[in-house]
């Protein structure tokens, strides 16, 4: 694959459009994803300031459905056509997102406005769980319009390339979503970085490099500490980054960090793991601290369940660890052979901090041997 590629290599000409009425059902699903490496500060068109590194999940997905025709002669061609819903039922508030999202696409994708869209989305995880679902909702909506040039067009027959573009649009809807579009690949990298060969701001690629046994089909249980929207979005916290006084510090780390990540991922190091991603979870959330106005996403049951994860830890010798995303959520990270100890410690130890006593059991997807 060619990764010296600029946007332009991803505009499509509707030149290329058969005269022949089409119409057809697209069915994609797609995972959530937990950042190790945190992508946290853009520049440009959701391009990241650092590298980013993450874990795919499997429970966790979105499915969406698009069914499309083509549009009637007279019709125009440079208006978006949809109608959404969301769990069954029609969703006001997601349709003006999705469309203003295809809308932002149609000097790029202009073969969007020659189609009626209809779009159902569904999420394997109830939408107050208090899981963010922009990256799988945004990756699989991303992978059904690759689906649509591929018939309306004929590109995109090479599935390395089709992967690509579709990472490319789903960066441009949410860009954690870029690292969502790959559901079989358990760590995706997302921004440029040399310390891994071919890797780009403009979409997030396979992790190519070597994973110790330790680390394939690790676990991660996502306990839900609060179902209450964030008090600042993603959007609005990249934002922040702009001004904030230990942005270019927090990016010299991230890559730091990612050096560290790579090293322990070879070798089964879990102590370098553990220490790693902890750390990057509390950078996250220390840049939250100190950005101008100043937002605390912890709750106190999130600090409670850390001190409790890092006692149990010290006390029984388990590489158990949590990383957090911008909310008060915490992921419990460890490996499958401690899957028993770790369930039976979360059950009776961090549900009880837990809303409503909630938490979702996930995993990596297992490596293909």
């Amino acid at each position: 694959m060619n990764f010296s590629v600029t946007d332009n290599d991803f505009f499509k000409e509707t030149s290329l459009l058969s005269k022949e009425e089409k119409k057809g059902t697209i069915t994609h699903k797609s995972p959530s994803n937990i950042a190790l490496i945190k992508y946290w500060g853009k520049h440009g068109v959701q391009l990241p300031n650092n590298p980013s590194l993450s874990f795919t999940l499997t429970n966790a997905f979105t499915e969406t459905r698009l069914e499309f025709a083509t549009k009637k002669e007279g019709e125009s061609k440079s208006e978006i056509s949809l109608e959404f819903w969301f769990e069954n039922e029609k969703n006001g508030k997601f349709e003006q997102k999705i469309r203003k999202f295809l809308e932002s696409l149609l000097p790029t994708q202009p073969f969007l406005g020659f189609v009626h869209l209809k779009i159902y989305s569904q999420n394997s995880f109830p939408h107050s769980a208090g899981i963010a679902s922009s990256a799988s909702s945004m990756a699989a909506l991303a992978l059904c319009l690759c689906d649509l040039e591929k018939n309306l067009l004929n590109t995109l027959q090479n599935e390395e390339e089709f992967y690509q573009k579709a990472s490319y649009l789903a960066r441009l809807g949410s860009g954690s979503a870029a690292r969502s579009v790959y559901s079989n690949i358990p760590i995706t990298t997302w921004g440029q970085t040399e310390t891994i060969k071919n890797t780009s701001d403009l979409f997030a690629s396979p992790y190519s490099l070597p994973i110790h046994a330790i680390f394939q089909n690790y676990q991660d249980t996502i306990l839900i500490v609060s179902a209450e929207e964030k008090s600042v979005s993603s959007r609005a916290g990249h934002a922040l980054m702009e001004d904030n006084p230990f942005a270019q510090t927090r990016y010299n780390l991230a890559h730091s960090n990612l050096k560290k990540l790579i090293l322990a991922l070879e070798k089964g190091d879990t102590e370098t793991f553990i220490e790693v991603v902890e750390n990057e979870a509390f950078v996250l959330h220390a840049l939250m601290m100190c950005s101008s106005p100043p937002f605390i996403l912890m709750e106190t049951g999130t600090l409670t369940i850390i001190k409790k994860i890092q006692k149990y830890r010290q006390e029984k010798n388990i590489p158990i660890c949590f990383t957090l995303d911008a909310g008060a959520n915490v992921h419990v990270l460890y490996p499958k052979k401690f899957e028993k100890e770790c369930l039976t410690f979360i059950e009776n130890e961090l549900k009880p901090f837990c809303f409503e006593g909630k938490y979702l059991i996930d995993q990596l997807p297992v490596i293909s041997k």
